[in-house]
């Protein structure tokens, strides 16, 4: 076996290690509800969240789709340790940011160096939204999960009208997050006024 082999076989080894902590993204549980009503899990929100950059990014001039793409897969990775807050939870000030980015540290320490790096200037990149792609994803991010609020069979009582208030900052950082933001925001308001007449 050459050096060059064992030196490739043990990055394939690493990467592979990062896949399975990477996998609990699966089980890790969020409080959206699919359309059955099941929680939907982290793993399952970041998979439409990138079906969703993708349709989308065509309609965003001077937008990396590789990189809008990339942001979105990894936005979310540190949830698998230390799980999710749930919108309704989230809270300015808190310290979800510091422990989510010390997580995907943690997770990402079997992988090489320079794949460590890269997933974390991407992960830095979307927290502080540098990057026109970040912005966007981050904007992305809010309205996949008011969409899944508007679509999933979610338990008696839930606050519809909490979506409605809900990461303005984000979505309106660019014209079709917030056109994009009124469409759901007018089907929050049809699923309240269905439930003040009943």
């Amino acid at each position: 076996m050459t050096e060059q082999t064992s030196t490739r076989g043990e990055r394939v080894a690493a990467i592979l290690s990062f896949l399975d902590e990477a996998n609990r993204l699966k089980d890790t549980l969020r409080s959206g509800r699919t359309p059955l009503g099941r929680r939907e899990s982290t793993a399952e929100h970041s998979w439409r969240l990138c079906l969703l950059a993708i349709l989308l990014g065509g309609e965003i001039e001077g937008v990396d789709l590789l990189k809008l793409v990339r942001l979105c897969i990894v936005h979310d990775l540190g949830e698998a340790i230390s799980g999710d807050v749930p919108a309704v939870e989230q809270r300015p000030n808190d310290d979800r940011a510091a422990r989510e980015r010390a997580d995907l540290v943690t997770l990402c320490a079997p992988l090489p160096d320079d794949l460590a790096a890269m997933i974390l200037v991407l992960w830095d990149d979307y927290a502080e939204a540098r990057s026109p792609e970040a912005v966007i994803a981050k904007g992305l991010d809010k309205i996949e999960t008011m969409l899944t609020h508007s679509t999933g069979r979610n338990e008696p009582g839930f606050d519809y009208a909490f979506n409605l208030g809900y990461a303005r900052k984000a979505t309106d950082a660019h014209p079709l997050l917030a056109e994009i933001r009124q469409l759901i925001d007018d089907r929050h308001r049809a699923i309240l006024d269905r439930a003040a007449k009943a």
